[in-house]
């Protein structure tokens, strides 16, 4: 016989639904999370292959890239800020052309992307690597630190790197998440719009700065291992970041507010830029370096030849 009482009117009504209501949605978000764990990469030498919480879409991470990309050059090209000195173009071209084949060590896919490399006149010491292969390297880190060819692929090896991770969409994936927990939570206590508030700041601390610094680790040891597979003396990358920390003076380079260096980091550097000598003393000497698979990627960087490596070229020329 049906209670004449009803389930609204129960004393624990109210705030039995408030919590019951969302563990729904609190199983979804679960089952979600746990399917999104995988890993972009192959370890290669260096190990890059740990899993990752990937649940924004690399489709969706790529036209945006693209998008903000071609913004970008835009707005330089209207400043007449892109790639102003053909000469320095060709030689950082000439780099990536090299850099870029290496890639497949870690994913296959990657020999594929719509690769850009494009150089910005200006003070900014700075440069990046979108997803998608979108690449842009300033001036001003390639001017105020003078750097040697083998410093300029650590540079952008680095870069690229972190492309292949898909850093910038494990981040995403990562506040995306956090965002609809704390949505969930907000409304199970009633907190609304100031749970919401909270959201950047609790992904921030949470989620991205722990993440940060070990994205920063296996972006250093991808870039020595892409170096050295191209054949570019890994160890620069440690001479790299001595003239960055050495440039910072009173205003730190725009580069280091994302990529934090210490002495921890230059001692990981230096173990693992030797660990790859190997592969690097190969590359120089012009064997082929198993298990780096042939590619045509070059190609793909517009007004860059098919790249060549002579033996008895010394590193960084």
């Amino acid at each position: 016989m049906p209670s004449s009482q009803s389930p609204r009117c129960h004393p624990d009504g109210p705030i039995r639904s408030r919590w019951l209501a969302p563990l729904g949605v609190w199983a979804v978000l679960v089952s979600v999370m746990v399917a999104a764990c995988s890993s972009t990469t192959t370890g290669g030498m260096v190990g890059a292959d740990r899993s990752q919480f990937l649940l924004v879409s690399a489709e969706d991470m790529n036209r945006g890239a693209a998008i903000a990309y071609a913004q970008t050059l835009g707005q330089a090209r209207e400043k007449s800020a892109l790639n102003v000195d053909a000469r320095q173009t060709v030689r950082i071209r000439r780099i990536a052309a090299r850099l870029i084949p290496q890639t497949a060590v870690f994913r296959t896919d990657a020999t594929r992307w719509s690769w850009e490399v494009n150089v910005l006149a200006s003070s900014e010491v700075n440069a990046w690597c979108m997803p998608g292969g979108k690449i842009a390297v300033y001036t001003g880190i390639l001017d105020q630190l003078k750097l040697t060819d083998d410093e300029a692929a650590a540079v952008m090896g680095h870069e690229i790197a972190h492309a292949l991770r898909e850093h910038s969409r494990e981040r995403a994936s990562q506040q995306a998440a956090s965002q609809a927990v704390l949505g969930v939570a907000a409304a199970a206590i009633g907190l609304g719009g100031i749970g919401q508030s909270l959201a950047g700041t609790v992904a921030k601390v949470t989620f991205e700065l722990p993440n940060s610094r070990l994205q920063e680790t296996e972006a250093d040891r991808m870039g020595v291992e892409l170096s050295a597979r191209a054949g570019f003396d890994p160890a620069a990358a440690i001479t790299l970041w001595q003239k960055m920390g050495r440039l910072g003076g009173q205003k730190q380079p725009q580069i280091l507010s994302t990529h934090p260096s210490d002495d921890s980091r230059m001692a990981d550097l230096a173990v693992y830029a030797q660990r790859v000598q190997p592969l690097y003393q190969a590359a120089r000497a012009g064997m082929t370096v198993p298990p780096s698979p042939s590619s045509p990627a070059a190609a793909a960087v517009p007004g860059v030849p098919a790249p060549r490596l002579p033996a008895a070229a010394s590193p960084g020329t």
